[in-house]
């Protein structure tokens, strides 16, 4: 997935290209220790929002074209998790 931070870093960047743990319900999102609720169209910039620090997030599928930051405030270059490199390749490949 393509997790970007509205309101500032997640570990020194924006934004991530990473596995992430969905709850049962999909209403939240797990990734590097944080918990993110989605918000339901209530951001401003995001659709999620850290339950412990209030920032907004962008959560989404990685796309090919690699078109995967927020349509309004886009602009992020992602890192990508090193457990993530190889599908991330195939991905952009087409494989």
């Amino acid at each position: 997935m393509y997790v970007e931070n509205k309101d500032g870093l997640l570990e020194d960047h924006s934004a991530w290209i990473g596995w992430v743990t969905f709850s049962r319900t999909g209403r939240s999102v797990y990734y590097k220790g944080r918990n993110l609720r989605a918000i339901g169209g209530k951001g401003i910039r995001g659709n999620f929002i850290d339950e412990d620090t209030g920032e907004e997030y962008w959560v989404s599928g990685v796309k090919r074209r690699g078109s995967n930051t927020h349509p309004v405030a886009g602009g992020a270059k992602p890192m990508i998790d090193e457990d993530a490199k190889d599908a991330y390749a195939k991905l952009k490949r087409g494989v």
